[in-house]
Parts: C-alpha cells; sequence; structure tokens
C-alpha cells in the first residue's frame, strides 16, 4: 500500500510540472487602469488574446475595479493571472503565495514613482505645508495613491487623520481632476498618472504641481496564483510569451497601452521595498 501511496504521489507531481492546468480556462485579472471599464476591457482584451494564442488555452479578460480587491480576488484563486500594482502584489504574495513572474516596462522602464500634488494657488510646498488642509489617497490597495505616502507620513510621524482637516479615499484619475479644479487641496498619486492625464488632455500641467516625490518603485507586477506556480510547464511558457511582447509590440503595437514597452522577468525580491514599508507600519503580519 505505501508503494502505491508514493507511486500515486509522483504521479501527480509529474501531472502538476508538465501542464496540470493546460485545458483550464485562465481568468486574467486586471486592474481599473482605464477610466471606465469599458474601456479598459477594450485596452486590455489584445494581451489576454495575445497570451491565449502564445499558450494555445483560453485567456479570458477580468477588470477589477480597485486594486484591493485585485490582490484578493489573485489571494482567492477568482484569477489565475494578474497585472497589478506592487502593493496588491505584496499582499497576494504574503496572505496566498502569489509569484511575480514579469514586471511591465514604461518607456523601457521598470521602475515609477509615487507622488503627491497641489493646485497653483493652494499656498502648500511642501508636507510641513499640508497641515489643516483637505488630502486624497488611492484606494487602499494601492502602492502610489496609500501605502508609500502613508510611509511617508508615519516616518514623520504624521497622524493623516489627526494633520489633514479632511481625509478621502477615491481614485487616481479623480484626485488629480479635483486638486485641479481646488475642490482639494493636495492628494496622492503616480508620475505616469499625472503624464498621461496630461498627455491626453485632461488636466494642464500648469494645475498640478508635485510637491513631493519618492524613492523609485517597482512597476506593476504580472503575477500568477500558488496554484498555476506549480505547473512548471505552463509558467516557462507564460514567461517566455512576456519576454517577447517588446518584440511584438512592433507589428501589434496594440498589444499594450500607450508607453508600455513590454515586460522584464524579475522574481519577489524586487518588490522588497514594498514589502519592507508595510512591514515597518505593521501592515503585515511578520512570518
Amino acid at each position: 500500500m505505501k508503494r502505491l501511496a508514493y507511486l500515486l504521489a509522483a504521479i501527480s507531481l509529474t501531472f502538476v510540472a508538465n501542464g496540470a492546468f493546460a485545458q483550464k480556462t485562465l481568468e486574467l485579472g486586471v486592474g481599473l487602469f482605464q477610466p471606465d471599464k469599458e474601456k479598459n476591457d477594450a485596452t486590455y482584451k489584445p494581451l489576454a488574446d495575445y497570451l491565449s494564442k502564445k499558450l494555445g488555452q483560453p485567456v479570458r479578460l477580468r477588470t477589477v475595479d480597485t486594486w484591493e480587491g485585485l490582490a484578493k480576488s489573485l489571494a482567492a484563486g477568482e484569477t489565475d493571472l494578474s497585472l497589478m500594482g506592487p502593493w496588491g502584489y505584496v499582499l497576494a504574495n504574503h496572505q496566498a503565495g502569489a509569484e511575480v513572474i514579469s514586471t511591465i516596462l514604461y518607456d523601457g522602464k521598470p521602475e515609477y514613482f509615487a507622488i503627491m500634488v497641489t493646485g497653483p494657488k493652494s499656498g502648500i510646498n511642501s508636507i510641513d505645508d499640508m497641515k489643516g488642509k483637505t488630502f486624497a489617497f488611492g484606494d487602499k490597495g494601492s502602492t502610489s495613491g496609500y501605502l508609500i505616502p502613508s510611509h511617508e507620513f508615519f516616518k514623520r510621524g504624521i497622524d493623516p487623520e489627526k494633520y489633514f482637516s479632511k481625509v478621502i479615499n477615491t481614485k487616481h484619475q479623480a484626485i488629480e481632476t479635483q486638486v485641479t479644479r481646488g475642490e482639494l487641496d493636495a492628494g496622492a498619486d503616480y508620475n505616469r498618472n499625472r503624464d498621461a492625464m496630461i498627455e491626453q488632455g485632461l488636466i494642464k500641467a500648469a494645475d498640478s504641481r508635485i510637491i513631493w516625490t519618492s524613492a523609485p518603485l517597482p512597476n506593476d507586477a504580472f503575477a500568477i496564483s500558488a496554484e498555476i506556480a506549480k505547473d512548471k510547464v505552463l509558467v516557462a511558457k507564460l514567461t517566455r510569451a512576456l519576454e517577447e511582447i517588446g518584440a511584438e509590440l512592433k507589428t501589434q503595437p496594440n498589444l499594450l497601452p500607450n508607453h508600455y514597452t513590454g515586460f522584464v522577468t524579475k522574481d519577489n525580491k524586487y518588490y522588497a521595498p514594498i514589502k519592507d514599508a508595510a512591514l515597518a507600519m505593521g501592515w503585515l503580519a511578520k512570518k
């Protein structure tokens, strides 16, 4: 009986190592990078179709409207693959063993910056000037909109609920829009979003002043669930397909949104600064 049990275990491990998920429809979760779900779906469907072709199995796109929700969906197995923000990835990795395999490139770079912005007439030139003002964070799964600015306030001994007259959580585009209109005194964002909104004519550069910039942060992670990570054949095919996107963009420019230029293979170590910030504030339980 022991020999039979060992044999069955060996067969099971071989199955996992050689394509256990080959017939499965893979759910690709993406965050709400675009202004609405319809545009987001249209923007990222070419990526899902490309991966489906490369993997030889169906890949179905699923837009999740908050970064926190995206992390939870990957952790719960509702999505198998995910293009997600760094903090969301760290949460999914810490809670459920999700694994990053690639980092997206923006204008050829694998990093970006968290920023804090204000309007031209606010009188705010630094964090010290924001006491008693209104401030907006992004949603609680956002790296640049929530984790990193919260960590900066933590290092300075600032309690946002006491330091500001009013604190809200909203989406990145809404933060920029409300700041430029003077509806908010200041807010957290990231350089790529601000640059894109200026480029698209959604805001004017002169109406959005940067008053704080973070150290470089790792770009969005392409992560896989713990179950998918067991399928070494599938992971190898998926990693190779992502590596090849940079070259594919020359003939299929709609595979990724404007300014995104491909993926570079990365592992969990690349996201250590995000994890360290969360651990410092006690937002992750130490293991």
